[in-house]
């Protein structure tokens, strides 16, 4: 069996969010880099499971430059295989999608992993896309997952209670919440990283369909304004004129 997982860089959760370049561009300039947590505790993770339980491969798969490494080291010394970088700064999820579908085409594999969206964004857009230029099916928000012969058995929270699938592989998966619990790369898997292969590609030629037209911070939170209980009056006033919630 083969994983392949897919991985994100993303911003450390407490760093400063800034923008430069009339707003146009997330300005790096002291910001730490982490590997997205959704994809590194649940994706990554269950992945390993299904490997040491079952056998097979687990590849990572980033697109991304040469600054990419240390986050898909990392990766690596938490458990997977080998690495594959496509050579290229994403530019939408669109893209990244395309790049990770066009070396799918020619390398398969039996599950497709990713976190469920990444900590910047938010989008939980990849997972759709991947799917649809590969034509295969996919499950976003899973849970759990388990491999029974040529299928996946996979469940996924929905509105009241719970989902659970019979798929034919291969599949297209993103792994929410439930799906495996974080794991903490140790000394030998750290060394072992420094020598697991790290292939790198180059990216396909694409014409992307979007583009970013400005960034803007939220706006800040406002103090707390503290209504006496016996002054339900005011506070009915205050939930219509100004939370405009009434």
């Amino acid at each position: 069996m083969k994983y392949l997982v897919c991985i994100s860089k993303t911003p450390e959760t407490t760093a400063k969010i800034a923008f430069t370049n009339g707003d146009t561009q997330f300005d790096k300039n002291g910001v730490q880099f982490i590997l997205n947590p959704y994809d590194e505790w649940y994706a990554l993770v269950r992945a390993l499971e299904l490997k040491e339980a079952q056998g097979g491969t687990v590849t990572v798969i980033n697109v991304g430059t040469s600054e990419n490494d240390a986050v898909i080291r990392k990766a690596l010394a938490i458990g997977a295989d080998d690495a594959v970088r496509i050579d290229a700064d994403p530019t939408s999820a669109m893209f990244v999608a395309k790049q990770i579908s066009e070396y799918v085409k020619s390398n398969p594999f039996d599950v497709i992993f990713l976190g469920k969206e990444t900590i910047d964004y938010n989008g939980s857009e990849v997972g759709g896309m991947l799917a649809e230029y590969l034509d295969l099916p996919y499950v976003s928000y899973a849970m759990a997952l388990d491999i029974e012969g040529g299928s996946a058995k996979v469940t996924r929270d929905i509105e009241g209670g719970s989902e659970t699938s019979k798929i034919n592989l291969p599949v297209v998966v993103s792994a929410a919440k439930g799906m495996a619990e974080q794991r903490i790369p140790n000394m030998r898997g750290i060394m072992m990283a420094k020598r697991k292969p790290l292939n790198v590609v180059e990216a396909v030629a694409f014409s992307d369909k979007s583009k970013v037209v400005g960034y803007a911070l939220p706006t800040g939170k406002t103090e707390v304004k503290m209504i006496d209980p016996e002054n339900m009056d005011e506070l009915v006033r205050l939930l219509q004129e100004e939370a405009k919630v009434l």
